[in-house]
């Protein structure tokens, strides 16, 4: 059914709905969190997949293979690339057309498995920047009173150590988004080819923590609360492919040793966007069933 603009839009029905909750990537952390947000706002999704999009469609409106559904609510799908600026202003301009922006949840991103050093900092880094920067851009008659954005970065921006995190290039990304990849790429170019990739994962997720907490003031200004959630290893198809290595790998030595779930992720960016957590802003969330807190206290133990 076309939608808002000619975009690809599946209507149920809509009882009083008037405000929108925007959710970049229609994955596995995507889908819980529409079904979450969708009792109470029109859900917009946003991915470069069309099948992902088809398929999220069909699970949120009782058609999947699950019979799960979204009561009441209409879920519009729009198809767009989160490194585009122009199609993610595209997204928002739908959004509105709708109504008022309640919340957005950025769980658009990719692992190291899924592309080389570049290809990951852009996804991660820079549709991080236009996705938040398409939303301050919005005049206020766009945003709902207690707007909120959520940006998932991972547990791996809490392991990158401090001295290697070239935290003095990351307001470039805000300015000359190509001058800040040059900038990164030749930051990885000493590291052997085969870890690049995920070198460059941990540096743009500690970007997108960095981001949401040093961007926070300007938000507040704007009237919106801006927070970061690092999950751990989670238990998706793009999580998975981190089972032998990385994520995957950390399992063992967790305080809850076992991979997280969608939906617990889901439930926590539920809260972060709700009006129980407007004291919420400026800071990041680690979600890891205590990978990191073991890590350091190995580490300390080792050490003592």
């Amino acid at each position: 059914m076309t939608g808002v603009d000619g975009y690809r839009k599946h209507d149920c029905t809509v009882i009083g709905m008037t405000t929108v909750s925007v959710i970049t990537g229609a994955g596995g952390m995507g889908v819980p969190t529409a079904r979450l947000l969708g009792s109470g706002n029109h859900i917009v999704l946003f991915d470069i997949s069309q099948d992902r999009l088809d398929a999220a469609v069909a699970e949120l409106d009782g058609t999947g293979l699950d019979g799960t559904g979204l009561d009441g609510t209409a879920v519009t799908a729009i198809l767009g690339d989160v490194t585009d600026r122009v199609a993610v202003d595209g997204l928002f301009a739908a959004a509105t057309g709708i109504g008022p922006i309640a919340s957005v949840v950025h769980t658009a991103g990719v692992s190291p498995r899924m592309g080389d050093a570049e290809f990951v900092s852009r996804i991660n880094a820079l549709g991080t920047v236009n996705v938040n920067e398409a939303l301050l851009a919005l005049d206020s008659g766009a945003i709902s009173d207690g707007v909120a954005i959520v940006n998932v970065a991972s547990m791996a921006a809490h392991m990158v150590p401090t001295e290697l995190i070239p935290e003095k290039l990351f307001p470039g990304a805000l300015t000359d988004a190509e001058t800040f990849i040059a900038a990164l790429l030749e930051i990885y170019a000493p590291y052997p080819e085969q870890v690049q990739s995920g070198f460059a994962y941990g540096i743009s997720k500690a970007f997108v923590k960095w981001y949401s907490s040093a961007q926070a003031e300007r938000f507040t200004i704007a009237g919106i609360r801006i927070v970061s959630v690092s999950p751990g290893s989670v238990d998706t198809e793009m999580g998975r492919l981190e089972a032998e290595s990385g994520a995957g790998a950390l399992l063992e030595g967790a305080n809850v040793p076992r991979w997280g779930t969608a939906q617990e992720m889901a439930d926590l960016f539920a809260y972060c966007v709700s009006d129980k957590a407007g004291y919420l802003t400026g800071t990041d969330i680690l979600n890891d069933g205590g990978v990191i807190a073991s890590i350091r206290a190995r580490a300390a133990a080792a050490e003592a």
